[in-house]
């Protein structure tokens, strides 16, 4: 196939109504977790029917709520308008530990996409894993990190129904006469330093040096948004540069219709200074299979200033995850520390915290125990099911995690 062709065929997409699905086989000796999405594929399509639940302006204000940017917000209201079940992409890396924004956070979002009425392609990026030699490029270590994710999530809560998880190797072999001609033709439009700007998505620095195959990376990347039919690509601000490229890639190719960016928020990690949370420093965040008395002395340690709330991880942890997940916070503390109270806004929480009503040494308790409560399901699970025990203990035998 041309390399040409392959980007007519993506310009045609844009106007075209959108493809029946198809429903993804799980990949080789994939948990029950991963084949049930094949389920939830058929579940999706009674997503329409459900929107008319919430009006425009509500769809629009539950995915715009999810963003810390949206480009652009025009487009996705046009958007809401024009198409019944837009399709959501997502995607992830199984490298290693999940922390809490990967676990949790994504569930919420996800969760929100679907009430919005659209459908969400998770992307299993196992090839990608590969390339950017995350388990040492061991594809088989890297599909069992993958199946143990997929596990979380169906525990902490995510609403498979509306889910499709696809596996990049496994989708990338079966259209492969679409999928790399236009990865060609994107490199094509490309010089080699707009590509390496985008090579932060893999969490390297863009002058770091880079294999070539590492160099290849982004330009899959940005082929996966038009590959996958997406509408909206909601991934972290981390991932802008690459979304950016899709678009700027919609110019070059005279597209219309380019794919909504929706990036979420990067939680910190709980260290002072550190803006993001990292898998190679286990204090930094919270990790869902960690228990409680971790959870408890992860938080007893993390930064907390008084008085301050910019850059205050315990802050941020209340305002993306406790807050979306019970509406509320409670804080318990004797009567001369100002006695009990529940926030119902975090404008609420931030004016006692600035005004110092409200300590770190009772915003960390609080915390401490909303994020326990949140993760106790996920311990739950993989103390009762069997099989989750066996997928948790194959991860720890083949020594994937510390």
């Amino acid at each position: 196939m041309d390399t040409s062709l392959a980007a007519a065929a993506v310009t045609a997409e844009a106007s075209a109504p959108a493809a029946a699905s198809t429903e993804p086989s799980a990949a080789p000796d994939a948990s029950p977790a991963a084949s049930s999405s094949s389920a939830a594929a058929a579940g999706a399509e009674d997503l329409a029917g459900g929107v008319a639940s919430l009006s425009l302006d509500e769809r629009f204000d539950l995915l715009m709520s999810i963003g810390e940017e949206c480009i652009q917000p025009d487009e996705l209201k046009r958007l809401l308008q024009n198409k019944p079940v837009p399709i959501c992409y997502d995607g992830f890396e199984p490298s290693g530990r999940m922390h809490i924004a990967q676990g949790v956070v994504k569930a919420i979002n996800v969760n929100k996409m679907i009430r919005a009425g659209c459908k969400v392609k998770i992307w299993i990026a196992d090839w990608f894993a590969q390339l950017n030699n995350k388990m040492g490029g061991d594809l088989k270590k890297i599909q069992t990190v993958g199946r143990y994710m997929i596990e979380i999530w169906k525990a902490a809560g995510m609403n498979l129904d509306g889910v499709e998880f696809l596996w990049s190797s496994e989708e990338i072999n079966r259209r492969a006469n679409e999928y790399w001609p236009l990865v060609m033709d994107i490199g094509r439009k490309n010089n080699i330093k707009r590509i390496t700007r985008c090579c932060t998505i893999m969490g390297r620095s863009d002058n770091e040096e880079l294999t070539a195959a590492q160099i290849f990376y982004p330009c899959m990347q940005c082929a996966d948004i038009f590959f996958l039919k997406a509408d909206i690509c909601q991934l972290g601000m981390d991932q802008r540069k690459v979304n950016m490229l899709a678009r700027e890639y919609c110019d070059d190719i005279k597209r219309k219709n380019k794919p909504i960016i929706l990036s979420h928020h990067m939680l910190p990690g709980f260290k002072e200074g550190q803006e993001k949370m990292s898998k190679s420093d286990p204090t930094s965040a919270i990790f869902m299979e960690d228990d409680e008395a971790q959870v408890n002395l992860k938080i007893k340690q993390a930064f907390c200033p008084p008085k301050i709330v910019d850059k205050n991880p315990c802050l941020e942890y209340i305002q993306y995850i406790v807050f979306p997940w019970f509406d509320k916070f409670e804080v318990v503390r004797k009567e001369n520390n100002g006695g009990n109270k529940t926030f119902l806004t975090m404008d609420e929480l931030v004016a006692d915290y600035e005004a110092g009503d409200l300590h770190p040494a009772d915003v960390k308790p609080a915390l401490a125990k909303a994020i326990n409560e949140i993760l106790k399901p996920v311990r739950d699970h993989f103390n009762s099911s069997s099989e989750a025990k066996i997928l948790l203990n194959t991860v720890k035998w083949v020594n994937i995690f510390p």
